[in-house]
């Protein structure tokens, strides 16, 4: 993404997400009650695998809503798997298998009472590469709107417009909203992915290394984006960007080896780690 195509960084009107508007009226209507309890995914003595191998033993962590929590690690340490598995992207890879639980709002993520369907409206997810529908920009936009039937007609339309001045992409495709997505830059269609998880009302959002394949410039603007994001929305962040974790999180999850090994505060976590391998890995001595 060039320089040009973005708004300036420095000036927050353009990233903040707008006051009041007839989008938000449309998706505050889908969930009344949202918002009441302070840890709002949990992971209870959670143990993940596939096949005969084991990616992760014993994980116990509370998310605090309205909060960025960021998983670090080697690669192969089980952050991505972990990750997944909290809005059940898992589920159906071959030889997946686990133990313990996974409770959203206090209510495990596998109980029956969990539409799967609104389980990944409620804790949507963005990935490391951007991926487009092959349909236009607005229609990229609103396409879980319409799936989960939460507008139509003319209200798509302001959805559309108000998710992506949201992510500060409306100016640059107003005039062309029929256009393919991959007529944009990499970085721009990272935010129309971004856009259309916002635009179906997500409580948590899931992002596998959101800014690996971007510029720098792209990083900055996303980085500043996701802080807007917050506290209305929880955000758990696979990075292998350590200047990042320490950028954007509250809190830092250290993965090593199939375990948790620590976690805490951000600040404290890379400033005063109480394990030998956090201290060696945010130190980069290893990983």
């Amino acid at each position: 993404m060039a320089e040009q195509d973005l708004p300036s960084i420095v000036d927050q009107n353009q990233i903040r997400p707008a006051v009041v508007d007839p989008a938000d009226q449309v998706l505050e209507a889908l969930d009344p009650d949202r918002g009441r309890s302070e840890e709002v995914v949990q992971a209870q003595n959670l143990c993940l695998g596939f096949g005969t191998k084991t990616i992760l033993s014993d994980i116990d962590m509370s998310f605090r809503r309205g909060t960025i929590t960021a998983l670090i690690g080697p690669t192969g340490s089980g952050k991505s798997t972990f990750l997944r598995t909290l809005n059940r992207m898992n589920d159906r890879v071959a030889g997946f298998h686990r133990e313990g639980d996974v409770t959203f709002d206090d209510q495990s993520i596998w109980s029956p009472h969990h539409d799967l369907l609104t389980l990944r409206r409620r804790i949507g997810m963005l990935f490391q590469r951007p991926n487009p529908f092959p349909m236009s920009i607005r229609d990229n936009v609103v396409a879980g709107v319409k799936a989960h039937r939460i507008a139509k007609g003319k209200q798509l339309d302001v959805v559309a417009e108000q998710r992506l001045r949201e992510v500060g992409l409306w100016d640059a495709v107003k005039d062309r909203l029929g256009d393919s997505p991959f007529r944009l830059s990499g970085g721009q269609q990272q935010l129309l992915c971004l856009a259309r998880a916002l635009a179906v009302g997500p409580e948590v959002l899931l992002l596998d290394e959101p800014t690996s394949a971007l510029d720098p410039i792209s990083t900055e603007y996303i980085e500043a984006l996701l802080a807007t994001l917050v506290p209305a929305l929880t955000l758990i962040i696979v990075t292998h960007n350590l200047a990042q974790a320490r950028r954007v999180s509250h809190t830092t999850m250290f993965f090593y080896d199939g375990e948790l090994i620590e976690h805490g505060a951000t600040q404290e976590l890379f400033e005063h780690p109480q394990h030998a391998n956090t201290e060696r890995y945010v130190n980069g001595r290893i990983g």
